[in-house]
């Protein structure tokens, strides 16, 4: 599959996931632009991380269609996805805690098929000064910001279309909540991929967000370009 780009990145048309028997997902449409970056908010419980499960293939979809860059994914398995250009970083973020933070990243450079890239890692250093501190030392010995980093960065590592975060700010550290936020705007002015971010913290949304989406009952309710995220909006569907 050799996606054609078109006007938008990822494109998710009446998406519906059922889990036990229940609707989870009730007809979600999203659309992402090339080299924006999109916040799907909305409280608790409501399928933002059920949509992104779907969209990566891990949950399967009742109904509904997946564009990526004007091509069909519906029939194409997780791995193939990786391939076509997504890459998800999920919560708890699933780094490989017996390995070392160097292994860690070659994972992300082996399912490209490439040994080691001296220049991308460079990169990914850049971004993230701490991982290149701890190289040798084994994921699960890092903190969970660091963790969250190297998780980040290894994803970044596949090259992809669409860098799909879920939830990075949970349980994390402010400082390293600011280095996760500086990397983002560093990678969408570099306009090298799209971002969707799913995020509970508003003002995280807010400062790096270009578009958004919330999330009521398994749809989307609001939708817009961050400026027009109003107080009416926040209080209606996000405050608790």
């Amino acid at each position: 599959m050799n996606p054609v780009l078109t006007q938008d990145s990822l494109s998710i048309s009446d998406l519906r996931v059922s889990i036990g028997g229940s609707a989870i997902l009730r007809g979600v449409n999203l659309t992402i632009r090339p080299k924006t970056v999109f916040c799907l908010m909305g409280r608790n419980g409501v399928g933002k991380s059920t949509t992104l499960k779907a969209l990566m293939a891990l949950l399967p979809a009742d109904s509904g269609s997946i564009q990526l860059e004007g091509s069909s994914i519906d029939r194409s398995s997780t791995a193939d996805r990786a391939r076509f250009g997504l890459a998800y970083v999920p919560q708890g973020r699933d780094i490989f805690p017996h390995l070392s933070v160097e292994e860690n990243l070659f994972i992300g450079l082996n399912a490209r098929g490439k040994k080691r890239d001296s220049a991308e890692t460079d990169r990914i250093y850049t971004l993230f000064p701490i991982i290149k501190e701890f190289l040798h030392r084994k994921g699960g010995m890092l903190s969970g910001g660091q963790q969250q980093q190297l998780a980040i960065g290894r994803a970044l590592l596949t090259k992809p279309k669409l860098l799909i975060l879920d939830e990075p700010t949970e349980g994390i550290q402010p400082n390293i909540i600011d280095q996760i936020g500086d990397a983002i705007k560093m990678l969408r002015a570099e306009g090298e991929m799209s971002i969707l971010l799913v995020e509970q913290y508003l003002d995280f949304c807010k400062e790096l967000g270009d578009d958004f989406a919330i999330l009521e009952r398994g749809a989307v309710a609001a939708h817009g370009e961050m400026t027009g995220l109003t107080d009416e909006i926040v209080k209606e569907f996000l405050t608790v």
